[in-house]
């Protein structure tokens, strides 16, 4: 693919780091120097990274660690990927099953998410409830504690409304991956922009939007909460700048999602940073 030509300085908020931890990284046959490579060619000069999630249950402080030693020498900022025991629904039968959920030693523990926190290569935390459950009270607690942007994978069966009940007002920012909508779920994309109003600690990435209509909409209402995120590598970083460069929207909103507001949000995406 052509490399993109354009004067804006990109950070992607949101790239899945293939490793060999699981022995596949799924059919992209990608692999960091792959990544590293696509984002030369859209233009990315710096990418928030994390694990794949796991096929089976099992601690991700291996694939974590990979994560970060890939990251070594490249544009990458590892963020630690945590599992926890609840049951990310909302009907009876989620609740049920949390009354009596504990944590696993593959779970995330508050101790671990304060060792991640003051290891300098982690830059924050990525939570996956529907690949890897929702982390317990007290590990949100920690994650308050510490600070860090937390990014949180929404979508149908963990919508907006769930992530403003179980974490948002916690003492960290959120960037709410894929609008909340994934897999395309414009209602859930319209309710995710409707949180941006009643909170100041939320963001959005733009992964996997794909609607031209509610990201205009955001970036006109919220021009400080959208952040750019490609969903590399299931999609070439290319088809995500292409997607913002032809909003209508003003050149100071663009620059703003493709690197301001990612800075504010992420200290290591800074310019000065990656001397």
């Amino acid at each position: 693919m052509l490399e993109l030509e354009h004067r804006f300085r990109v950070v992607d908020v949101h790239v899945q780091l293939p490793t060999d931890e699981y022995g596949s990284t799924g059919t992209h046959t990608n692999n960091p120097e792959t990544v590293e490579r696509e984002m030369q060619q859209a233009g990315v000069v710096r990418a928030v990274t994390f694990p794949e999630p796991r096929p089976d249950e099992g601690s991700y402080l291996t694939a974590n660690n990979a994560v970060a030693r890939h990251s070594v020498e490249r544009p990458f900022l590892a963020f630690a990927r945590l599992a926890g025991p609840r049951d990310p629904g909302a009907g009876a039968s989620s609740r049920l099953r949390n009354l009596t959920a504990s944590r696993k030693e593959y779970h995330a523990a508050p101790e671990d998410v304060e060792q991640y926190a003051y290891d300098d290569r982690f830059h924050g935390f990525v939570v996956d409830p529907l690949h890897d459950g929702l982390p317990d009270e007290a590990v949100v607690d920690a994650l308050g504690e510490v600070g860090l942007p937390v990014l949180v994978r929404a979508g149908t069966a963990f919508p907006p409304s769930a992530v403003e009940r179980t974490l948002l007002g916690r003492g960290f920012p959120v960037v709410l991956a894929h609008f909340g909508g994934y897999p395309l779920d414009e209602a859930a994309i319209d309710r995710t922009i409707e949180l941006l109003d009643r909170h100041d600690d939320v963001y959005v990435d733009t992964s996997f939007v794909r609607f031209r209509e509610p990201m205009e909409r955001a970036l006109l209402e919220h021009p400080d909460r959208v952040l750019f995120g490609s969903g590399a590598p299931a999609v070439h970083p290319n088809v995500g700048v292409m997607e913002l460069l032809t909003l209508d929207v003003s050149e100071d909103k663009m620059r703003r999602a493709f690197s301001k507001n990612a800075v504010r949000v992420v200290d290591g995406l800074a310019p000065e940073a990656m001397d």
